[in-house]
């Protein structure tokens, strides 16, 4: 309920859009009690030694763009390349990458039968092996994209999706490629620009990305790979200069006009591994650009009732994002 454009964004990103600080408190407390439990398996016979320091939080959770309801949570374990005075080294080949096992791996059963590759597959169903040990959660499963282990818990309603991987010597990671070998990844990089960005733009980003991820959750069109939308969220900021004010609802409106046209053209990946994130076919393209263009004009016609009829700028609103958004209360 509110009776200003202003209250009504204030209502409705605190109880419809952003996380609860107490579920995010809890949530952050639980995700570092997991990797301390993770660590304790550490130079078990049958497990890997992790390299603490260079284990990561990363995610929209950790990136903190992440919107009700907190479903999932993202973690990369780091495995140490070395074991019992072993190296482990590694070979790219296009966009495929292998690890030579070592006599850790072939004692272990963690080799792609026949060969002498480190099989990522396998090395994600130990970890969920020594998982489901802990008594603290419910169930330890492959995820779905066959590249982590999924780790559902008792008492919240939240998972985590645990990711094994390696670091390198060029200060890359090695991640599972969801097909038994390993894929280059470096998430800081992610969670750095963001960050940057932000900061530069006075702290006014992250509400607006949320605001476009609830927009695209919505389903009205074509939905958006949530990693995707933010990359292209971003670009659009970075190529910003700062300003003065900033006000919410006009910085969604003008991100609306912004992707419409922005979905027609390649999404680069910041990390220059994955490509061109935009993988929709042209047709697709079309009907998500329509569908944001309609969300801009009438983001825009609400930005121009504003002046005179708060009433009907809060109605118009409530066309673009439903009627979750407050209604006028005047």
């Amino acid at each position: 309920m509110a009776t200003t454009v202003n209250d009504a964004f204030s209502e409705f990103i605190k109880t419809t859009i952003n996380l609860d600080d107490d579920i995010s408190i809890t949530a952050r407390a639980s995700r570092d009690n997991l990797i301390h439990n993770i660590d304790g398996f550490s130079g078990d016979n049958d497990f890997f030694v992790v390299y603490t320091e260079k284990n990561l939080k990363y995610g929209s959770f950790a990136r903190r763009t992440k919107i009700k309801p907190l479903d999932d949570i993202d973690i990369m374990i780091c495995f140490s390349a070395s074991n019992d005075g072993e190296r482990r080294s590694y070979l790219s080949w296009n966009d495929c990458t292998y690890i030579e096992g070592i006599g850790f791996d072939a004692k272990n059963n963690l080799l792609t039968y026949g060969t002498t590759h480190l099989n990522s597959t396998k090395v994600i169903n130990r970890l969920i092996s020594k998982l489901s040990k802990l008594s603290d959660y419910s169930k330890a499963e492959m995820h779905k994209n066959q590249e982590a282990a999924t780790l559902k818990l008792k008492s919240y309603t939240w998972n985590f999706d645990i990711v094994p991987c390696f670091y390198t010597d060029t200060g890359l990671y090695l991640m599972p490629d969801g097909s038994g070998n390993w894929k280059k990844t470096d998430p800081r990089i992610d969670n750095n620009r963001i960050t940057v960005i932000n900061q530069k733009h006075k702290g006014n980003v992250l509400s607006v990305i949320r605001l476009i991820k609830y927009w695209n959750e919505r389903k009205i069109t074509l939905k958006i790979g949530s990693y995707m939308l933010e990359c292209m969220a971003l670009s659009f900021y970075e190529s910003l200069d700062e300003k003065e004010n900033y006000w919410v609802d006009l910085e969604l409106r003008d991100l609306f006009y912004h992707l419409a046209n922005a979905i027609y053209k390649s999404v680069p990946d910041p990390k220059n591994i994955q490509g061109d994130l935009n993988t929709f076919s042209w047709t697709e393209r079309n009907k998500i650009s329509e569908a944001l263009s309609t969300a801009y004009e009438k983001a825009n016609e609400a930005s121009q009732l504003e002046f005179s009829n708060q009433k009907a700028a809060i109605n118009k609103w409530r066309e673009v994002l439903g009627p979750s958004f407050p209604s006028y209360t005047g």
